[in-house]
């Protein structure tokens, strides 16, 4: 990319009706908006966005974001990601030079933290990749595999990330030697010709050994910047988080 080249973003919220625990999630009424619609709005309210699009290939999706006035790219259904389904958006969308794909699942996305990556990669044009962390509130959350873990190197770039306790803390008595654990975040940004690139790699050994798609560009050579963060924002994966999510939003003062 050129430096002449003015950086312009897109925002993606890939939406499925598949969900093994929870189908049809998507749509799922909150605070008397279906799901999608409060990640949409929080999305809108981000700074440095030149637009926002729902990707789906439900048709279910797709009118009940028109109705709430959302801009929908419908996808094909053979996506095994949500990255996938973004790179064929990226073939729509012309004079788009990066990418942020925010979960569809996500009703309480900060838009700072969308502000701050798409600052990022507005300042810094030549990173391929962005993501975020954030500390753990509670240490022994560290041992969950479902909460993904990232260390990084002096440059804030990613070195891995794994569902194990990472980094070993071989000797727990010295405690100047600690080094927090760090909560991966699933949001992501990416410039253009990356996300092209990522999505026509074969899954990697670690991507398929950790379960974890992120892997795959670190396999392949494409550095991941990583930006800390205090927001820690809840995923909705369970009618049950959809109720805890529902009273936190009604707890909210309006924007």
């Amino acid at each position: 990319m050129g430096t002449s080249t003015k950086t312009s973003i897109a925002l993606v919220i890939p939406a499925r009706w598949g969900s093994t625990r929870f189908p049809g999630k998507c749509l799922h009424r909150i605070a008397g908006k279906p799901l999608v619609q409060h990640v949409w709005e929080r999305s809108l309210r981000a700074k440095g966005i030149s637009c926002v699009v729902i990707a789906t290939d439900d048709d279910r999706i797709a009118e009940a974001a028109l109705n709430f006035g959302a801009d929908v790219v419908m996808t094909s259904p053979d996506h095994p990601s949500g990255t996938d389904r973004i790179a064929e958006v990226a073939t729509r969308l012309r004079g788009i030079t990066h990418f942020i794909n925010v979960q569809g699942d996500e009703p309480m996305i900060d838009p700072l933290l969308i502000g701050s990556l798409a600052s990022t990669l507005k300042r810094h044009p030549k990173i391929g990749m962005i993501t975020a962390a954030t500390p753990f509130g509670d240490p022994r959350e560290a041992d969950n595999p479902n909460c993904v873990k990232v260390v990084m190197n002096a440059k804030g770039d990613a070195l891995y990330f794994s569902r194990s306790r990472i980094p070993f803390h071989r000797d727990a008595k010295d405690k100047a030697s600690a080094v927090p654990s760090l909560l991966h975040l699933g949001i992501y940004g990416y410039r253009r010709e990356v996300l092209r690139n990522l999505v026509s790699f074969s899954p990697t050994p670690l991507e398929q050994c950790e379960k974890l798609e992120q892997l795959r560009a670190l396999e392949n050579g494409i550095p991941i910047r990583v930006i800390i963060t205090s927001h820690r924002g809840i995923g909705v994966d369970t009618p049950e988080d959809a109720i805890k999510v529902e009273k936190l939003l009604r707890s909210l003062p309006k924007p």
